[in-house]
């Protein structure tokens, strides 16, 4: 009798250090989903904006929609990367010390339906728009104003007024926007255990603090931040090299993640979502964990292979050959491609 009572209750001890750490495990869980979500911020682009925007393209759902409940049509997603000038840590990767903010990265990234494809468009950040009135968040409304730098968009009236001019300039609906910072970015790719990268020339950029010869590098989350940002230390200063060296990044990036089986390190893959959650501004549609999943579960199938990168065609302004305009027909046939 005494031996089957202690072997019970043994047994008894074992259940309940199994339930506990069950239930730790679920407040955890439970935790580390509520931190995540509450890192993103969010704007409401489609109340600010309204009905004042180019139409969604009608399509009918394909006979898998009904099967498959993740989302499977086309995308078009507005990407910022944020010069932002707030915050210790973006100050010390380069962000100077004043309180404004520029969109120092702009690509519109489409995705192609059924999602197997995508073209990540880069606007160079010179080029010389027509911003419409933008709403503030304050209240009011900016004027229009022809001949502007595209990037002022987003300095004068933040994101809601980045996503019309670019609607405006492309005739594109943006479905989504998704901006990341400084900070953030370096955070991510740090998390990610770093990029290789492959430059055909040699940087030195006393502004974005690099240093690399020409050749295959493995750089960490400031470098890659560094190499995002060089621009004088190319020939002729040229935000259009510049842009290469992004675009180059990005595919670099995604070779990252597909190589990194985050499933299978959960460390990892917190370090990684806190990396990107904590330092992401999204629209209203993707401000949770949850839809943010979803997101990139529906375009888990891509590689980078499947992402073509281009950058909207552009000819120096006549009037100012340090700024650039769209080269037509060109930019419009290409914007036509994507709706």
């Amino acid at each position: 009798m005494g031996g089957r009572g202690g072997r019970s209750n043994v047994l008894r001890a074992a259940g309940l250090a199994l339930a506990g750490a069950l239930l730790l495990g679920i407040a955890a869980a439970g935790w580390a989903y509520w931190h995540l979500s509450g890192n993103i911020r969010s704007v409401d682009i489609d109340g600010a904006l309204g009905d004042d925007r180019p139409a969604r393209p009608v399509t009918a759902p394909s006979a898998s929609d009904a099967a498959d409940p993740l989302p499977t049509g086309a995308l078009n997603i507005l990407v910022l990367g944020s010069d932002s000038r707030s915050g210790e840590e973006n100050r010390e990767l380069g962000g100077g010390d004043s309180e404004g903010a520029r969109s120092d990265t702009a690509m519109v990234v489409h995705v192609d339906p059924g999602r197997a494809g995508a073209t990540v468009v880069s606007i160079p950040r010179d080029t010389l728009v027509t911003r419409p009135s933008c709403p503030l968040p304050s209240g009011g409304t900016t004027r229009e104003a022809s001949g502007a730098m595209f990037n002022t968009a987003y300095a004068l009236g933040g994101p809601v007024c980045a996503v019309k001019t670019a609607e405006s300039v492309t005739g594109v609906r943006m479905d989504h926007y998704i901006e990341i910072d400084f900070a953030g970015f370096a955070k991510l790719v740090d998390a990610l255990g770093g990029v290789t990268v492959t430059t055909d020339v040699d940087i030195d950029d006393d502004k974005s603090h690099l240093r690399l010869p020409a050749g295959t590098h493995h750089l960490d989350g400031t470098q890659a931040l560094g190499l995002a940002r060089t621009r004088y230390g190319l020939a002729g200063g040229s935000d259009l090299a510049r842009i290469e060296l992004q675009q180059k990044l990005v595919k670099a990036l995604l070779e990252q993640i597909s190589a990194t089986d985050l499933l299978t390190d959960p460390a990892q893959l917190y370090r990684v979502a806190d990396a990107v959650t904590g330092s992401l501004t999204t629209d209203t549609g993707l401000d949770s964990l949850g839809e943010l999943m979803r997101l990139g579960q529906s375009l888990a199938g891509l590689s980078a292979d499947d992402v073509t990168t281009v950058t909207m065609p552009v000819v120096p302004a006549p009037w100012d050959t340090n700024r650039v305009v769209a080269r037509e027909p060109d930019a419009r046939e290409l914007w036509e491609s994507l709706r």
